[in-house]
């Protein structure tokens, strides 16, 4: 079940439904069959998937860590421990959604990514994502690390709105 209001909503009635900054990660998906329910739009399970392939993505090529470097050798992971979304315009098969990646927030262990998709110009939906470093051996939460906490510093710099 698809969860859209039945009037549009304007892009300006909340912050995160305003497309991101220029200087913010976008990387583009191919909206397919089988990301498709019978109505042909977008499963709203799919996008989480999308979410998960741009914070990937966002790390190797946009802060230029290596992300499978990053779980596979140094055995640090990043679950998502609380995620919500707006599905604001509903996406068809043989689109092209843009997802972009803006850091809203840094803390010590954890950072909240809010990463919208959008096409034409127009937000389709908008996510927040909390994820927290965490040890792939104990599964604890630790501290980011300093390599990485300056990859995600220099780029919230260059993403502010």
């Amino acid at each position: 079940m698809h969860e859209y209001s039945e009037r549009p909503r304007r892009a300006d009635e909340h912050p995160s439904h305003r497309p991101l900054p220029p200087g913010c990660f976008r990387v583009q998906r191919p909206i397919r069959f089988s990301h498709s329910d019978p109505a042909g739009i977008v499963y709203f399970p799919v996008y989480f998937d999308m979410f998960n392939g741009a914070v990937e993505d966002w790390f190797t090529q946009g802060l230029d860590i290596d992300y499978a470097s990053m779980i596979l050798e140094r055995r640090i992971g990043l679950p998502i421990v609380h995620a919500d979304c707006d599905f604001l315009i509903p996406s068809r098969m043989g689109e092209t959604l843009t997802l972009g990646v803006l850091l809203e927030r840094l803390g010590r262990s954890s950072l909240q990514l809010r990463i919208n998709g959008e096409h034409d110009g127009q937000v389709r939906l908008s996510g927040s994502l909390t994820l927290v470093t965490t040890s792939l051996d104990n599964f604890a939460a630790v501290p980011i690390p300093d390599d990485i906490r300056v990859a995600m510093e220099r780029y919230q710099a260059g993403c502010a709105l």
